[in-house]
């Protein structure tokens, strides 16, 4: 936790950028009816019936103090998936940077392991070197933006139903350029000073 905290209070630097990371599985929702349009001024009325049309998932990445974000929609969350979101940082998103920190949860994919089962042993120690992860505590998610902004992702674009990946991924498309294009920045406020304080309980007991 203090691990983390620490990256969050480190003032911006492009190029050791600090990069949050996260993903969410969706559920793909058809309508069995289409909408019915109502008297001008109205909202359009839906059947409360639904037709499941599968599930995807959103790899949400977050640079909170450069007010960029990136999200990713893909069919699935397996080591693969979450190593070609590492390559990307890499190559596509900072490719001028020294290094990459990188916070992210203690999932079972969130490993280096990954890169090397995903690419040739060279180029994943290449990957590697330009990584540096930083894992929240257990049951500490809350800890990472990217969870945060996830959650608003949830409320401001899929809060209505989405049937089909291609129109996942254009609807998160357009909010993140909006919100790229507002420049929203995510200060992190809970400080080492009030974790050590607050979160007493965590922290070993001294004899």
């Amino acid at each position: 936790m203090e691990d983390v905290l620490e990256l969050y209070a480190e003032p911006y630097d492009p190029m050791r950028p600090v990069v949050c990371f996260d993903e969410q599985p969706v559920q793909l929702v058809a309508e069995t009816r289409a909408p019915r349009p109502v008297a001008p001024g109205q909202p359009a009325l839906y059947d409360y019936e639904y037709k499941r049309a599968g599930t995807a998932n959103i790899f949400m990445t977050v640079q909170p103090l450069a007010g960029w974000r990136q999200v990713a929609v893909t069919g699935q969350r397996t080591k693969l998936d979450f190593a070609a979101q590492m390559k990307g940082l890499v190559n596509l998103h900072f490719p001028g940077a020294e290094r990459i920190r990188v916070v992210l949860d203690n999932l079972n994919t969130h490993k280096p392991a990954a890169l090397y089962e995903a690419f040739p042993a060279e180029e994943a120690r290449r990957l590697v070197r330009k990584l540096e992860f930083h894992h929240t505590p257990k049951h500490g998610s809350w800890l990472n933006p990217a969870e945060s902004e996830l959650s608003v992702l949830t409320r401001q674009c899929l809060n209505r139903r989405i049937d089909s990946r291609e129109a996942l991924a254009h609807e998160v498309a357009v909010w993140t350029a909006q919100r790229n294009q507002d420049g929203v920045r995510i200060e992190y406020r809970f400080s080492l000073d009030q974790a050590r304080d607050r979160l007493a309980h965590l922290y070993p007991s001294q004899p």
